[in-house]
C-alpha cells in the first residue's frame, strides 16, 4: 500500500506520522499544485453551506481512511480536541519555527493539517530535516509588521487589529507576512486566493 501516492491522488500530502500507543497517526495536509483547484471545483465549495473546506476534508480523508483500514480524525473533533500539534511535533517531520509556528521541510510555514488517519500499521515516510537549522537569515523573525509572532506566544489581538487597517490588506490578500517570508514557503505553490480564503476565516474568529 502506497500511502503517499494514495494521498496525492486526492490532492493531499502525507506530511508526518506520529505514534500514539499501538496506533500510528498519519497527518494529512494540502498537496500543491492541485489541492486548491480540486477544492474549488468540489461540491462543498459551491453549495453555499457553511464550512466548505472542513466538509471537503471529511469526505476525502474519510475515503482514505476506508481505503487504508483506519479511522479518520479531524482538528474539529471535540471537545476534547485531538492533539494535532503534539502529534506533529512528536513525528520528527514537523518542527517549531523561530516564531512558534509549525514548519515542514516541503511546506515551510504554510504547514497545515486537514485531518489524519489513525492506523494499526505504520506508513512509510522518508526522513526529513528541519529547514530552520540551515536557514541563515531567518526572515520570519522580522517579517510581521506588528511583531505578533514570538517563539512562546502569538498576539492574536495585535494581528487582528492590523488586518483591519489599510496596510493589513497585504496580509489579508496574500497571507501572513511571516509565513510568506520563509524561504521554504516561497517554494510551496500556494495561491494568493487560497491564502485569502484562510485569512478571512481566521479574521472571522
Amino acid at each position: 500500500m502506497d500511502h503517499i501516492a494514495d494521498a496525492r491522488a486526492v490532492h493531499l500530502d502525507l506530511l508526518a506520522v506520529a505514534r500514539e500507543g499501538d496506533d500510528h497517526i498519519a497527518l494529512l495536509g494540502p498537496h500543491e499544485p492541485g489541492f486548491w483547484p480540486a477544492f474549488r471545483a468540489s461540491p462543498e465549495a459551491v453549495d453555499g453551506q457553511p464550512d466548505p473546506m472542513d466538509r471537503w476534508s471529511k469526505r476525502v480523508i474519510g475515503g482514505l481512511a476506508a481505503t487504508w483500514g483506519g479511522t479518520a480524525v479531524f482538528p474539529s473533533d471535540g471537545p476534547p480536541y485531538p492533539p494535532f500539534i503534539a502529534w506533529a511535533l512528536a513525528s520528527g517531520h514537523v518542527w517549531q519555527s523561530p516564531v512558534g509556528l509549525l514548519v515542514h521541510a516541503r511546506q515551510g510555514l504554510w504547514t497545515s493539517f486537514r485531518g489524519a488517519v489513525r492506523l494499526d500499521h505504520e506508513p512509510s515516510l522518508p526522513k526529513s530535516q528541519n529547514p530552520c537549522l540551515t536557514c541563515a537569515t531567518m526572515p520570519c523573525k522580522t517579517a510581521c509588521p506588528v511583531d505578533a509572532l514570538l517563539l512562546q506566544s502569538y498576539d492574536t489581538d495585535a494581528c487582528h487589529s492590523y488586518l483591519d487597517t489599510a496596510n493589513g490588506a497585504d496580509c489579508m490578500n496574500l497571507g501572513c507576512a511571516a509565513r510568506r517570508a520563509c524561504p521554504v514557503s516561497a517554494s510551496f505553490d500556494r495561491t494568493a486566493e487560497q491564502s485569502n480564503f484562510h485569512m478571512r476565516a481566521f479574521h472571522a474568529i
